[in-house]
């Protein structure tokens, strides 16, 4: 293996909030042809546009039982209303709250030097109830369960809620570029900062392979030998071998669902990494296509792709267009400083 170097950490980091970002204005978009309508064919980042043919955002609702539980803040009258975009506000090249939150993790990991749950979480909870802080219109499930629970006073520590979708694995990127190649510590951070937010061993399990994906192709490993060794549970050499021959819309929309339940969309995730693992832009613009989940799944993806291609090999469009990633550069610049020799691939390979 060859010793990680920060071009692929940066790769990793970039490569998550890219693809998110790119598939931010198609997100949850299932009908592909009303897709195609009002986006053609997702290149580049875009600004999302209202109405949105596929929104069920007037079916959601959330009421705060009181200020600590109040995380929509001036959202709130967009709640209930037919064909709100869920990102209505963002602007091309902007990323969706739970990659926002990525950049919140960034902030603490440089500010401590490590992981610490503690510091997430105050930030966190500051975050989310300041409000403007993120002028995304949709918050997930996840943090109205977090935060119902939060205001009923419990000990932000024990406010995670069951919740088994891939929104979960977003920071998972962003844990890997800044702590890596100590592997244990990456992966007992992101078993931590999961379970912070999501009670699933679903999310749990699926989280640690990522990591364990990740940690090796940071090591220098082939992206899709770590792909067969750790994410077997979900994906493998024979649904590689089918899946490939078939159109992405095919694979996913047939084969898996679009949509965020992990056990679909971790699967699906696995899929595009797989079958794109040397071409960073065909696979995170391939992922905005498809639709369906494919903000936290194209993070997950992105992650993958940029952690086996590298910084330097992806598309400085998406770099430059990119919204509030200096932060990332003081992330990938302190991790590389504190960076030990690379793992080897038995350590990698552990499980807990």
């Amino acid at each position: 293996m060859t010793p990680l170097t920060t071009d692929q950490r940066a790769g990793a980091a970039w490569g998550s909030l890219i693809g998110d970002a790119l598939a931010m204005p198609v997100h949850w978009y299932y009908d592909r042809a009303a897709l195609k309508r009002d986006y053609g064919i997702v290149r580049d980042y875009l600004a999302p546009k209202n109405p949105h043919a596929d929104s069920i955002l007037w079916r959601s609702e959330y009421t705060p039982l009181n200020e600590r539980g109040d995380i929509l803040r001036e959202q709130a009258q967009y709640w209930g209303q037919r064909g709100i975009h869920y990102h209505q506000f963002l602007r091309a090249g902007e990323n969706t709250l739970n990659l926002q939150l990525a950049k919140v993790l960034a902030e603490s990991l440089i500010a401590n030097g490590r992981y610490d749950a503690a510091d997430y979480l105050s930030r966190y909870i500051t975050f989310m109830l300041t409000p403007g802080q993120h002028r995304d219109t949709y918050v997930e499930e996840y943090h109205r369960n977090f935060f119902t629970a939060y205001a009923r006073g419990i000990a932000p520590r024990k406010c995670a809620g069951s919740d088994i979708h891939i929104g979960g694995l977003a920071h998972v990127g962003i844990l890997c570029a800044g702590l890596a190649p100590d592997v244990r510590a990456v992966r007992a951070a992101v078993r931590e900062h999961i379970a912070l937010t999501h009670r699933s061993d679903e999310v749990l399990a699926a989280g640690d392979a990522l990591a364990r994906i990740l940690c090796d192709t940071l090591a220098g490993a082939d992206l899709r030998e770590a792909i067969l060794r750790h994410g077997t549970d979900w994906f493998s050499q024979r649904k590689a071998d089918q899946w490939s021959r078939e159109p992405d819309e095919v694979v996913i929309g047939h084969r898996v669902s679009p949509a965020c339940y992990i056990a679909d969309a971790f699967p699906a995730s696995l899929y595009l990494a797989w079958k794109y693992a040397a071409d960073f832009e065909a696979g995170v613009i391939a992922n905005a296509n498809v639709g369906g989940d494919n903000c936290h799944r194209g993070a997950v993806v992105g992650a993958l792709l940029g952690a086996a291609a590298g910084m330097s090999a992806i598309p400085s469009r998406f770099i430059e267009q990119l919204h509030g990633t200096d932060l990332l550069k003081t992330l990938i610049a302190s991790a590389a400083a504190k960076a030990g020799p690379a793992p080897t691939p038995s350590v990698v390979t552990e499980r807990f």
